[in-house]
This record gives C-alpha cells, structure tokens and sequence, in this order.
C-alpha cells in the first residue's frame, strides 16, 4: 500500500508536496474507508484519496509525477541509452527552480515491510537516490548515492542490509541511470521488491495511459467475472441482466520476429474480433443492445470494472486521474464504494483519483475528511496540494457549498470582467 508520496520542482510543483496516506485518529467509518498495517509509524492506512483543484490548477500533475517516477524507474536502465538526457520537466517559472533538481519519493509496504526510496535527477543526470528499509521500528539505510561536483562521479554509501554485488552494480550504473533499475536488471534479489512494486503494484490511468478494456472482455468470458461485472452495473442502478461476448475471427495483421533473420515481420492472418451483447431487462419487458447502444457512461464504466475488480483482488494501488470524465456522480460513487467494502476489497487495494465532481463531497458515508485533498496555484503560478483536515471541517459541514465559496481553496479564481461586452 502507498504510505507516502513527495515531489518538488516538478512543472507546477515548484515546493516540496506530499500526498499522504495515513488514516488520522478520526474512528469515522474506520472498518471500512481504512486498513490496519501492524507497523506503529503509520498504524492505519486510507483505502482511497480524491484530489479537487480547478482546471490547469496542477492536480494532473501529481499524477503525472507518479507516473514520471515510475517511468525512470522502470526505463532507466534499459531504455535510456548513454548521454541521454530525461525529458523532466522543473518548475520554469522562476530562474532559480529551472536550475534546481526535480525530487520524487514514495513511501510504501509490501509484505509488511516499509520502504522508503526516492531519488532527484536533473535533465542530464541522476544526483542523488537513497533506500531505507524498515524492517524494525528502526530504519535500515541500504543505500545512498550522490554526485560529487567536484570529482564529477557518484559517492555511493552501502549499508549492511543490501545484499549481493554492490560494487559490480555501481560500476554499472550510468550517470542517466538508477543504481536500483540498474541492480535489478543484474538480477539484484534484494531490491527486486522495491522494482516490482513499481511495475506490478502500482497501477496509473490517465491522458497517457489508458484503460485496456481487454481486461473487462476477458472477464466477462468466464462465469464469475461475468457475474461479478454484471452485479456492480446493477448496484450502480443499470438495467443490464447479462453481457455476452461473441468472438469471431476477422482479417487482420500481426507483427512476427525472426530470431535468425533479426527481423520484424508482418503477416496476414485472422484474428478475434469481440463483440459485446446486452441484455437489458425491465418490468415491462427485454431487449438486446449492442456496445454502441449503451451511454459513454456506461461503456466507461464497464471497461474500468474489469480493472478495478483485478486491482481489489490482488491488493493493488490504482491512481486515475479525471475519473469522473463521461461517468455519471452515482456511477462514480459505486466504484469509490468497492474499494470501501471489505468483502470486495479482500486484497487492501487503493484508490487515488482527480475530479471536478463537487457533488462526492456530500455524498453519504463516502469520504472521511483526511481522504479530501485540494490543490490551487498561488499567484506565482505554483501549485500547492492541501488536506481538508488542515481546515478542521465541522462533522456536519455542507462540505460541497464551502469548496465552491473557495474556502478550501483549489477553485478556478474567475475575474469579474469575465463574459463582459468590451
């Protein structure tokens, strides 16, 4: 699960941000909008987390830094070749920031252990990247890497829980690399948890990474995934009884590699093509619609099930940003509520989203008030990311008509001269 996430420097997120995951001592709807850890640092954790914040106000942005971590750790070592320079982008709007590192951390537990790793990097280079690992209450620094100016190498520190061939990784690791992407790749076991957290753990949706709806066909081709989609489209008030997908095979391409030649091939041949068959059943009779038929909503909703249930299932954290783009609120709200039932949430999955949707704010029994997160621009352009629970919001606010009268701040500031005859 996500503990912790910082970034700074990072497009509008000129100051150091931090997204938190730690349940308050709040005992609101605490069995089910929260998950016990075991670990006294941070004994209870949020199972989701909404971000609001006007257009262009820098809430995409936290996701993008996410999801821009997770890229460098993933790609480093593999994708990015020697001399390189990242495509990272500082804050630009002051001399000073351009020229300062971009910084990014998480904090998170797989297997009830506690890690915490982050790195900075400027366009040209990786300057500092550090791992602790909390085993016990106290932390154990596995390793700290940072550029000596001077010298112009890399200083590596390697404490004694890190395992394996430090200096055969370090040696290895280019200046435009991560020494844990680079350590991984040369089969480093020790780290290998922190790499697949990222890779397999972490789950991120957004303009650059869509929703595969091949998740929710496949699932729909068995019994139990099928009757699971169908039971969440019904709770969420559509009259859909049953999906059939029919497969036939249809005219296509795919791309073959000769292993001898080293060549890419592309062959003529048929392929599987889906189709989605619903059958909509009311008090006054039934019919079948095709995928086209159905709402944007709907299909939105259907391809994003299939997904959500896998990510429940296997206790993942799943980060989208605009969740509520073509979702009607009350589909918005019964997604958000899978991940608050425990007896659908068996694998303490998480979920993480933006929204313009004011309406969840006073939706019943949806959010505690350390889940809400507001983000606004100052009046130098740079984005500020605050909780709710810093305004110490009455238990029975109207939590929607204080955000939209800006007292929570993260609301576009309209001129008064706006839609005025010149």
């Amino acid at each position: 699960m996500l503990v912790e996430f910082r970034v700074k420097n990072f497009r509008s997120l000129r100051d150091e941000q931090v997204l938190s995951l730690v349940a308050s001592k709040d005992k609101t709807m605490h069995d089910t909008h929260t998950s016990s850890t075991g670990l006294k640092a941070a004994p209870y954790l949020l199972r989701s987390a909404v971000l609001y914040g006007g257009n262009a106000g820098g809430k995409s942005n936290i996701i993008k830094a996410l999801q821009y971590m997770r890229g460098v750790v993933l790609e480093s070592a593999t994708s990015i070749q020697p001399g390189q320079v990242f495509a990272v982008q500082p804050f630009r709007l002051d001399a000073r920031s351009a020229g300062l590192p971009t910084e990014l951390e998480v904090t998170f537990i797989l297997d009830g252990v506690r890690y915490q790793y982050g790195f900075s990097m400027t366009p040209q280079r990786i300057v500092s990247e550090h791992l602790l690992v909390y085993k016990a209450f106290k932390p154990q620094r596995w390793f700290e890497r940072r550029f000596d100016s001077e010298s112009g190498k890399d200083v590596y520190d390697f404490g004694p829980g890190l395992k394996g061939t430090k200096n055969l990784w370090e040696g290895a690791t280019r200046p435009n690399a991560l020494f844990l992407s680079m350590a991984v790749q040369l089969n480093s076991e020790s780290l290998r948890p922190v790499f697949d957290w990222f890779a397999d753990h972490l789950v991120i949706i957004n303009e650059q990474a869509g929703v595969n709806p091949q998740t929710s066909i496949h699932m729909l081709e068995q019994d139990e995934g099928r009757k699971q989609i169908c039971d969440v489209l019904a709770a969420a008030d559509i009259s859909i009884a049953d999906i059939e997908v029919v497969t036939r095979k249809v005219p296509g391409h795919a791309v073959h590699f000769d292993l001898v030649a080293g060549k890419t091939e592309v062959r003529s041949e048929e392929v599987d093509e889906h189709q989605l068959r619903f059958s909509h059943v009311t008090e006054q009779g039934h019919a079948v619609f095709e995928l086209m038929d159905e709402s944007n909503g709907t299909r939105n909703l259907l391809f994003l099930i299939g997904p959500a249930l896998n990510i429940l299932k296997k206790g993942l954290t799943l980060v989208i940003d605009e969740l509520d783009t073509s979702l009607h609120t009350l589909l918005l709200r019964e997604l958000v509520r899978l991940f608050h039932r425990p007896e659908v949430n068996t694998g303490d999955a998480q979920l993480i989203f933006t929204t313009h949707d004011t309406a969840l704010l006073d939706a019943p029994d949806l959010f505690r008030r350390d889940q809400v997160w507001f983000v606004e621009k100052d009046r130098d352009q740079a984005s500020a990311l605050v909780a709710l629970a810093e305004f110490s919001p009455r238990k029975n606010e109207a939590l929607e008509r204080g955000y939209l009268r800006g007292r929570y701040g993260g609301v576009p500031f309209l001129s008064p001269t706006l839609g005025q005859k010149h």
